[in-house]
């Protein structure tokens, strides 16, 4: 029976979960320690708790002998998360966690402008994928109107950004709409494997 009744939808993300093996476990700790600026509120015998906002814990790494890792030729095919993206305020923003991160050996493997967000992956130590973006567009209404139109049907992915030449940019002052419009350039339907800084999660 059809119902009109609004469905509960949470306020707000609370916090995510990664399991890993031991041998992979303080890795992982680090790596995210330094990729979210966050700082370990808790650990025991199987478990890291790092927070990075006012929430008590943002995410939680999990260490087991029984957790296998999926083997490096599957993971583009695994039926599993495929990444989680995570939202700054300004393009000063991502160009300064760009440089931090480099700063402590974590570079992104694919720098693009989808056209309603400029971002940066990194793979993890685990080959877990994690996006780093700013909204090119002020509404959601705006970015929505732009993934409707004719240019994104023909390019969905979106184009490459050389990272140095940007980052020149970026600290030149150069207005930040500029920056965020998305040149057309024409069909693409693949993502990062032809990105001249892809690299494979094992190699990352």
């Amino acid at each position: 029976m059809a119902t009109t009744e609004k469905l509960v939808s949470p306020s707000s993300i609370g916090h995510f979960g990664i399991r890993t093996t031991p041998e992979k476990f303080e890795a992982m700790v680090k790596w995210h320690l330094d990729f979210f600026g966050g700082r370990e509120v808790l650990r025991n015998a199987k478990a890291s708790f790092i927070q990075w906002d006012e929430e008590h814990h943002r995410m939680v790494i999990v260490q087991d002998d029984s957790h296998e890792q999926i083997p490096a030729d599957k993971r583009p095919t695994a039926a599993t998360v495929y990444h989680i993206a995570f939202t700054l305020n300004s393009l000063k923003d991502l160009a300064t966690s760009y440089e931090q991160k480099k700063a402590r050996g974590i570079l992104p493997h694919w720098p693009v402008n989808h056209g309603m967000s400029t971002s940066m992956y990194y793979f993890d130590p685990d080959g877990n994928e994690f996006e780093m973006q700013v909204n090119n567009f002020d509404t959601a209404d705006e970015a929505l109107e732009f993934m409707k139109t004719p240019e994104y049907a023909t390019n969905p992915i979106g184009v490459d950004i050389d990272i140095e030449e940007w980052l020149a940019r970026v600290k030149s002052g150069e207005d930040e709409k500029t920056l965020k419009k998305r040149p057309v350039i024409g069909q693409r339907l693949s993502r990062y494997e032809n990105s001249i800084y892809w690299k494979k999660p094992e190699e990352a």
